[in-house]
């Protein structure tokens, strides 16, 4: 059954819900002024590789947010135009609230929210999970930079591809590499260092920067992208006899 919290049980239940997450974190919350016990909640679900999502709708990133972004390997960002919704959720649980992330232990300010748990109110934390979900999909994905995320890198390495000589690396294309994001084995090909499954992930948003987790070339757990999908050793290794997006 879902409860009713006051000011001092929302920011609780805020915090619980970060640091009991186990497999995925969502928080939506227009502003994304986080302070310094989130960070430091945040980033703990990070060094354990729990993948984040925060979505917020006021486009007033600053440096400080963004050098802070730029370290966490398993935190996306979402920008929601016209988003006032506040709603923090990990797989077990929800909080629907009208408390901001900035906001979380100011007591001088009066909040309401609404808990749910997933083991009591399935029905319920499961629309909760979809409306999260979809406010993600028709976000724009943005980096730490503060730019829009576009798919013009992509369709240029894409044009490089089909341009490229046929000839080229066709003895190595029968190799053996990794999927960038599950380690699962794929054909050896620098441009394309993904498992199908991993590749339509991606290609939603197209982000050529964001950073996975494995070596193409080596499988070794190292930080990777779409642009650099290998560790720096087997960059010096292969590029002259492989094809690299850069």
């Amino acid at each position: 059954m879902a409860k009713f919290l006051t000011t001092t049980g929302v920011s609780f239940k805020l915090e619980e819900i970060i640091k009991n997450a186990d497999e995925k974190l969502i928080l939506i919350s227009p502003f994304l002024k986080i302070n310094d016990r989130i960070r430091e909640l945040i980033e703990d679900k990070n060094r354990i590789k729990i993948n984040t999502e925060i979505i917020y709708g006021k486009n007033e990133l600053q440096p400080d947010e963004n050098n802070w972004l730029r370290n966490l390997s398993y935190v996306r960002t979402g920008f929601c135009k016209n988003l006032h919704a506040k709603c923090y959720l990990n797989e077990k649980e929800a909080l629907v609230t009208s408390m901001n992330l900035y906001e979380f232990s100011q007591q001088n300010n009066n909040e309401m929210g609404i808990y749910i748990s997933r083991e009591k109110d399935p029905e319920l934390y499961s629309n909760i999970n979809e409306e999260a979900k979809r406010l993600f999909r028709i976000s724009e994905e943005v980096k730490v930079t503060v730019e829009k995320v576009t798919n013009k890198q992509n369709k240029q390495n894409k044009q490089k591809k089909n341009n490229k000589d046929k000839s080229v690396n066709t003895e190595k294309s029968s190799d053996t590499g990794y999927c960038i994001r599950c380690k699962k084995s794929v054909t050896l090909d620098p441009l394309y260092p993904y498992c199908k499954e991993c590749f339509n992930s991606w290609n939603k948003y197209g982000n050529e920067e964001y950073q996975e987790v494995v070596c193409h070339i080596c499988g070794n757990e190292a930080k990777s992208s779409k642009m650099k999908p290998s560790c720096y050793s087997c960059y010096k290794k292969h590029k002259k006899g492989l094809d690299f997006p850069i």
